[in-house]
């Protein structure tokens, strides 16, 4: 696996140390280390036929402050962040009833995304419905917020217009929030199935967390132009406070409305304001960002020399992340024969292009991408691969940005797929993703979660969510007459001591440490040893 970030290859990081004398006192921080990763929780979530019909599942996940909550294609589920045991599931269908709308008969609800806004202490999910005989064209944005922090209480949800006219129907739905509003996108269609443009919906966050929520204050920005505004609009999910409004698209998808093949080059980003004011919202003029080009990935090949597995197109399909004022995305493309991943750091408010890279492997196809960061820097990318001789699988890559350049590791198996995976549409493709979901848990930055999807069968999806436990750490040391009391920040490092740093024989400390909220601290005596160090996993 390469990673390219400013036309530099980056090593791969090898092992973590930090050594410091007893005399010394204060903190002592690795920030300009490659950052240590371990897995976590690990657990398969839902099954196809047994929690959902659904194909695609469209796997999408977000964590809380003491729970990770899954919503896919035809389920709702809750899950302890601590065990991974499931608390609470439902159907979407029923999700929907309960939070208080009502579907004419024989309707569905298709396209999840959720997060957590730990600002308001809320929930936020939405989907569209839709008539699956097709007789009724147009459908509504389906938003659901929380009542409290809590996922397994009560949600209220709005059905929303998505084309006020009454004339198309939302398709592939985005959701993004700021401090002041929450935004809807989708790609509408017309009653012939033929795209006539994205549509972008604002709504006061003040609203939507009123008893009940409302949508007073609410903008439909109308049906945009593809030339201008670019494809699939991704508004940013911002966990900095910002209140910019940020929207980013790729300006094609790398395939056309016949299906051929083409290459885009550049970007779109813009900023909805006016959110919250008297007047309607509006729009910013977009800026264009010239990128290095890409077209649609191919098909991914699969053990049983199969390639109708589909990986879609090129556009933005997860979550654009804001944090510190920078945005995180990645989208699928192609290099050579190969299926690959391109990621972003942008800046939020010049919208110029901070870093760019491209994941590629010589054997493995990779697609179906999502990204997350946090404020130190650290950047994780959850997606799937397989080869001719590896099953679809989950993987992720761990990264860091120090002084502008993004370092990523080597590619980490989250879960092993067991099968070639055939479950094909009438155009004989088997349809897969349509997404992925990968998120900071707002309990501690340190730690992420991703959600994907593998074969469990021949013909069976599975979706795993994984718990990556990721952290520099930093040392603090005090000294009295007869005591040294050490601490650090982050459960995967042991401490080690020796009394002879030219000679050094590194061994475990035998003092009992103690754990408070992932902080680590233990007292030794003073002839314990003259020098310590936390070693990595």
């Amino acid at each position: 696996m390469i990673s390219k970030g400013s036309q530099r290859v980056f090593s791969i990081f090898a092992g973590l140390f930090m050594a410091i004398s007893f005399l010394f006192s204060g903190p002592l921080d690795l920030a300009s280390a490659q950052v240590t990763v371990a897995i976590g929780q690990n657990f398969t979530a839902s099954t196809l036929n047994v929690d959902s019909s659904a194909v695609p599942p469209d796997p999408n996940g977000f964590a809380g402050p003491l729970h990770y909550v899954e919503l896919i294609n035809g389920r709702f589920s809750v899950y302890d962040k601590s065990t991974g045991s499931k608390v609470k599931t439902m159907t979407d269908l029923t999700f929907w009833n309960q939070a208080g709308l009502s579907f004419p008969s024989g309707w569905d609800v298709t396209d999840p995304r959720i997060f957590f806004d730990p600002a308001s202490q809320r929930w936020f999910a939405s989907q569209v419905d839709f008539d699956p005989s097709g007789t009724v064209n147009t459908n509504r944005f389906l938003l659901a917020v929380s009542a409290t922090a809590d996922p397994t209480g009560t949600w209220k949800a709005l059905g929303i217009l998505s084309d006020p006219g009454g004339n198309n129907f939302a398709d592939f739905p985005t959701l993004g929030m700021d401090a002041q509003a929450i935004y809807l996108g989708g790609d509408m269609f017309d009653s012939n199935s033929f795209p006539v443009g994205p549509t972008l919906l604002s709504i006061p966050k003040s609203s939507l967390t009123a008893a009940p929520p409302t949508t007073n204050g609410m903008t439909w920005l109308g049906i945009l132009n593809y030339d201008v505004r670019g494809d699939i609009l991704q508004p940013a999910i911002c966990l900095d406070g910002s209140d910019q409004g940020t929207v980013l698209s790729t300006s094609g998808v790398g395939v056309d409305n016949s299906g051929n093949i083409i290459t885009n080059n550049s970007l779109v980003s813009f900023r909805i304001q006016n959110v919250t004011g008297v007047q309607k919202a509006t729009l910013t003029a977009p800026s264009v960002l010239t990128v290095q080009p890409y077209t649609a990935p191919l098909d991914p090949t699969q053990p049983d020399n199969s390639s109708n597995l589909s990986d879609n197109d090129s556009r933005f399909s997860a979550c654009v992340y804001e944090v510190g004022g920078v945005l995180y995305a990645v989208h699928g493309t192609q290099v050579g024969n190969r299926a690959a991943l391109r990621w972003y750091r942008i800046d939020a408010s010049s919208h110029a292009i901070l870093e760019t890279g491209t994941v590629a492997d010589p054997v493995l196809d990779l697609f179906f991408p999502s990204i997350a960061a946090n404020p130190a820097g650290t950047v994780v990318i959850g997606y799937n691969a397989s080869s001719i001789s590896t099953f679809v699988s989950s993987f992720a890559l761990v990264g860091n940005t120090v002084g502008g350049v993004t370092t990523f590791g080597q590619p980490l198996l989250l879960k092993s797929g067991v099968a070639s995976y055939q479950n094909t549409d009438s155009s004989g493709s088997s349809r897969w993703g349509d997404y992925s979901a990968t998120c900071v848990d707002p309990s501690d930055p340190n730690v992420f979660w991703t959600i994907q999807e593998f074969p469990s069968s021949a013909s069976r999806w599975s979706t795993q969510v994984t718990q990556l436990l990721t952290g520099f750490p930093t040392l603090f040391s005090s000294v009295s007459s007869n005591k040294i009391a050490l601490s650090w920040s982050g459960t995967l490092f042991s401490l080690q001591t020796t009394e002879d740093l030219a000679h050094p024989n590194w061994s475990a400390v035998s003092q009992t440490s103690s754990t408070n909220h992932g902080t680590v601290s233990v007292q030794l005596p003073v002839s314990a040893g003259a020098f310590f160090r936390l070693k990595g996993p």
